[in-house]
């Protein structure tokens, strides 16, 4: 009989995909066949699973805790916000649709029957599968037709534990808010919670967890102290690009300007792994440093609306005078489509304006087309002759003199552009620096003596030193036998 449990939060960024993580990598350590599962994910850090569709980053992060391959059923509807109020719909992996906030609530309970077909199929041959919610269960005026929180946990009856986040403070109000606000039912689905992020003594918090369990009747499975190596793993929100701290006294700086609508930005998580780099990302209203021997841009879900966005902050003046100073300039995506000439949508995609002038550093155009390119491929670098793997997450078709330069080849074909003087390139492949040979070659190009850094291996180590740490806080003999106390 498969056992499940849920981690629920008391609000977003609490925590719960790396507690999910640590949980799966724990379980699969132990000898559990252990799946990940998220009904409903809202993140533009979308990843490739291997069955060949787009899944939160979390998710495919999460299965290779598991140690198996990653399926889109394991996060069965992704939205992608494009805007402030409308999001792309992506149901098992394809585009299904886009709504506004208000009219995505009433598609909710359509979607129901697409989540509990996935859960069928993810808990079917497994010993335990870990289930992540989203966003709050508190947020009681989405319950109707709710499929991330309570409304999968109780059609699904899935006993839930609920994650506080102490290091944002109030946590003892937000675990025991959660309890009051809660219909009786939903209430009842919960079995216990876990404190996250704590820094400290943890014994100083023991009169904290009597008084919530004083306040809900809920009992605690532990507390979890700040997790440093979750810093090493690939992120899904980038909410994370807020907390960055910026290196000092590197041998090369890269800038990378944060869009609103940024995807993909864990394509920089091998630089900032390396010791020698220093990674600033940079936020509307600051400059790009002059100092910055690359700039990066990073991927869009909005590649026309972040382009308008990148010449309001003035980082299109930035990035002439870095060019003329002879830096050097990559686009990955959709910042490989704002480098060009212009960018069209004559069938308005990404929304009313159907055409903007580039950034002008490529002789490219790109004309948005409706399909869309989701798959996992082998590249090859041209400039350095090496082989790469990565993924291509895009919509959009790119032509122009400088594709007669191009930067890789994906699946045996030409894809990219770089200027005459090698000083800028782009291409749609996004996962570039993850190969470790590819990293240090283009590293020592820019003058950077690079260390054998292994980020596979660091990822994978990073995992088993969080699951070590969660079994000796957590009461994990317990949570894993939560449905069989139900």
């Amino acid at each position: 009989m498969t056992h499940a449990i849920m981690l629920q939060g008391t609000g977003s960024d609490v925590g719960k995909s790396v507690l999910v993580a640590g949980l799966c990598r724990l379980a699969r350590n132990r000898g559990l066949k252990v799946r990940p599962f998220k009904p409903q994910n809202m993140s533009n850090n979308a990843a490739v699973s291997d069955d060949g569709g787009e899944i939160g980053r979390a998710q495919w992060l999460q299965a290779l805790a598991c140690g198996v391959p990653s399926s889109v059923h394991m996060n069965p509807v992704l939205l992608k916000p494009q805007s402030e109020t409308g999001s792309q719909i992506i149901v098992h992996g394809k585009v299904w649709g886009q709504a506004k906030g208000r009219d995505y609530q009433k598609f909710k309970s359509q979607l129901l029957d697409a989540v509990m077909a996935s859960w069928d199929i993810v808990r079917e041959g497994t010993d335990l599968v870990i289930v992540e919610g989203a966003g709050s269960p508190a947020e009681i005026n989405l319950r109707a037709g709710d499929i991330a929180n309570m409304g999968f946990a109780t059609r699904a009856n899935v006993p839930v534990v609920l994650v506080g986040d102490i290091d944002r403070g109030g946590v003892i109000a937000s675990i025991v808010g959660t309890h009051a606000i809660l219909q009786p039912e939903d209430r009842d689905m919960i079995i216990g919670y876990i404190i996250n992020k704590f820094r400290g003594d943890i014994s100083l918090f023991d009169d904290g967890l009597k008084s919530i369990t004083q306040f809900t009747g809920w009992p605690s499975f532990g507390v979890v102290p700040w997790l440093r190596d979750a810093s090493r793993l690939p992120a899904e929100d980038s909410v994370v690009l807020e907390r960055l701290v910026r290196g000092e006294g590197r041998a090369l700086k890269i800038a990378v300007p944060v869009l609103d609508r940024i995807a993909n930005f864990d394509d920089f998580d091998p630089l900032m792994a390396e010791p020698l780099v220093d990674v600033v990302m940079v936020r509307s209203g600051e400059r790009l440093p002059p100092d910055a021997g690359l700039v990066i841009i990073p991927g869009s879900k909005s590649t026309i609306g972040d382009l308008l966005r990148f010449k309001e902050n003035g980082w299109d003046r930035d990035l002439d005078v870095h060019r003329r100073r002879g830096g050097h300039i990559i686009g990955i995506c959709g910042g490989y489509q704002m480098l060009g000439r212009t960018v069209r949508d004559p069938d308005g995609i990404e929304g009313n304006i159907t055409e903007v002038e580039g950034l002008g550093h490529l002789d490219i155009d790109t004309v948005m087309e409706p399909e869309k390119t989701v798959r996992n491929v082998e590249a090859h670098s041209l400039q350095f002759d090496l082989p790469l793997k990565g993924y291509e997450i895009h919509l959009g078709r790119t032509t122009g003199p400088d594709c007669e330069r191009p930067t890789v080849r994906i699946n045996g074909t030409a894809d990219g552009a770089t200027s005459r003087d090698g000083k800028v390139f782009g291409s749609y492949l996004h996962g570039l620096f993850v190969d470790d040979g590819f990293r240090a070659v283009f590293l020592q190009s820019m003058g950077i003596a690079a260390d054998a850094l292994d980020y596979h291996a660091g990822v994978d180590q990073a995992l088993d030193s969080i699951a070590g740490q969660l079994s000796v806080v957590l009461d994990i003999d317990r949570l894993l036998a939560l449905e069989s106390q139900r």
